[in-house]
């Protein structure tokens, strides 16, 4: 039986994310969009919570292409807030929206948002040496910049501790405990 660590539980959903996605370096900009809006829904929930509607999420949000989601009118904000599928709050849906526009601006001055966002951490993983969950923090000083530029930037639902659980996620940070099968992995 290989160690994990212990969010991953014994929920199929979690352990396969845990296994092949989560902290697994990120240089596509759609899959980084992706993520900015799923951890964005997440605020206030539990990740399971949004790991569960991530194909609604995909489906709604037209696969997280950035040029479509930031064309969304009030019309398709509504039908997103009837949709069932998804987390129906107006607040992340139009977070969702302004993310697009900003998301596409960063691009633009970049050339890519993947370019902009690991500059964070110097352009590669920090690799942290955790033992236990208790060990890992909820911000940093680098989330809490990115923080603040995104926010600068015109992104929502961006704060510190969001921004954290999305470089955990897109493996700027590998918060995987020491003795996790995928520590060294990734």
């Amino acid at each position: 039986m290989q160690k994990r660590c212990d969010w991953a539980g014994n929920d199929s959903i979690y352990i396969e994310y845990h296994d092949k996605e989560w902290g697994v370096p990120v240089h596509d900009d759609r899959k980084h969009f992706e993520f900015i809006i799923l951890e964005g829904a997440q605020a206030g929930l539990s990740w399971i919570t949004i790991l569960k509607r991530r194909e609604n999420y995909r489906k709604a949000f037209d696969n997280f292409e950035p040029q479509k989601v930031a064309k969304y009118d009030e019309k398709k904000i509504q039908e997103l807030l009837d949709n069932k599928g998804i987390i129906r709050n107006r607040r992340k849906i139009e977070a969702a929206v302004a993310n697009a526009k900003a998301f596409l601006e960063v691009q633009k001055e970049f050339g890519s948002f993947d370019k902009y966002i690991w500059q964070f951490v110097g352009g590669k993983t920090i690799k942290n040496s955790f033992k236990s969950l208790e060990d890992i923090p909820a911000k940093t000083p680098e989330s809490e910049a990115m923080s603040k530029d995104l926010k600068k930037r015109g992104f929502k639902f961006v704060g510190p501790t969001i921004c954290y659980a999305y470089m955990q996620a897109v493996g700027m940070v590998n918060d995987h405990l020491m003795d996790c099968f995928r520590y060294e992995e990734v």
